[in-house]
Parts: structure tokens; C-alpha cells; sequence
């Protein structure tokens, strides 16, 4: 593999199950690109904040849009000094679930003027920072399913056992929420 990331743009679900661009890579070989890309995500000036859900707790879809779209606009509020510190606030997203765009574009739009706010469909290819937030949004979403006692075979692969998870992976993420 030359270099520390193989020339492929970074995304968590194919990278752990050993799918689409990282097919040709072993278990050693993923496990290394997941720890450098931790690395690299470690040295970016970011912070993050994110919202876990299960479906499941929600009567129907509706609810559960409203109940993101609430959350959505709490952490801005929350946070608003940070978010106005910016000229432009940009709101990447790739429309993969039609539920969370539309809570994504109903409250950016309440709590920040308009015209600040920029939306660009994108992909996972498209930009690096959207890929920051895909290995962020991997981390928490581990932390859910190891609580939950749903981690399964490929995050103890990749994170080892809770413990390991959390004084490792999960520290330094949390490292960057706002």
C-alpha cells in the first residue's frame, strides 16, 4: 500500500467490511488506514456535535423528523456564538436519507439567517471533511451499539472491546465536540 491512505476517498462502512474500493484490501490493511485517518482527524481544527436515534422509538417518521429538527436547532442555539462567527455556514449533506435533510434544512433555516447558509449536495468522494464527519458520525454511532450490546464481530475487529473503544477511539474524538 504506498503511503499512510490508499488513494481512495475515505468511508467508514465499506472500509470495515472489506466492500466496494477497499475489497482489495486486508483486515491489517483497513485497520491501519482507520488508525491513520484517526490520526489525521486528530490534527484538524474541527468540533462536532452529533444526535443518535432509533427509529424504533419513534410512532412514525413524521415524529421523528420533528424530534431531529428540534435537536437540530437546540445544538445551534446552543452554540450560536460559534456558528456566527463564521460568514458562511455551509450545510454539506448527500440527501442519503430524505428524513434528515429535510430536519438538516428546516433548522439551519430557523435558527441562521438565510443568507449565510449555503447547501451543496455532495458526496462521499467530494470532499474530505465530509469524510471527517462520516468516520465522527462511525465512532458515536459505535458507542451506541456497544452500549446497546450491538457491536458484533467487525467493531471488536477494528476498536476492540468497550474499554479499549472508549479510552482510545471514542476519547479522542470526543476530543473535538463543540
Amino acid at each position: 500500500m504506498p503511503g499512510p491512505l490508499p488513494n481512495i476517498p475515505f468511508h467508514s462502512k465499506p472500509l470495515m467490511n472489506g466492500h466496494k474500493d477497499y475489497g482489495f484490501l486486508n483486515i491489517e490493511q483497513r485497520k491501519a488506514t482507520l488508525a491513520y485517518f484517526s490520526s489525521f482527524v486528530r490534527k484538524l481544527p474541527i468540533s462536532y456535535v452529533t444526535l443518535v436515534y432509533r427509529r424504533s422509538q419513534f410512532e412514525d417518521p413524521a415524529r421523528l423528523m420533528e424530534s431531529m429538527g428540534r435537536d437540530i436547532s437546540s445544538a445551534m442555539i446552543e452554540h450560536l456564538g460559534f456558528f456566527q462567527s463564521f460568514d458562511d455556514v455551509k450545510v454539506y449533506y448527500d440527501n442519503g436519507q430524505g428524513i434528515v435533510k429535510q430536519a438538516l434544512d428546516r433548522s439551519v433555516g430557523k435558527v441562521l439567517s438565510k443568507g449565510v447558509v449555503r447547501r451543496r449536495k455532495t458526496s462521499m468522494t467530494d470532499y474530505r471533511l465530509e469524510q471527517v464527519a462520516d468516520y465522527l458520525c462511525t465512532i458515536e454511532l459505535a458507542l451506541a451499539k456497544y452500549e446497546a450490546k450491538e457491536n458484533g464481530e467487525t467493531y471488536n475487529k477494528f476498536f476492540g472491546d468497550i474499554g479499549s473503544f472508549k479510552r482510545n477511539w471514542l476519547k479522542q474524538a470526543r476530543s473535538k465536540r463543540i
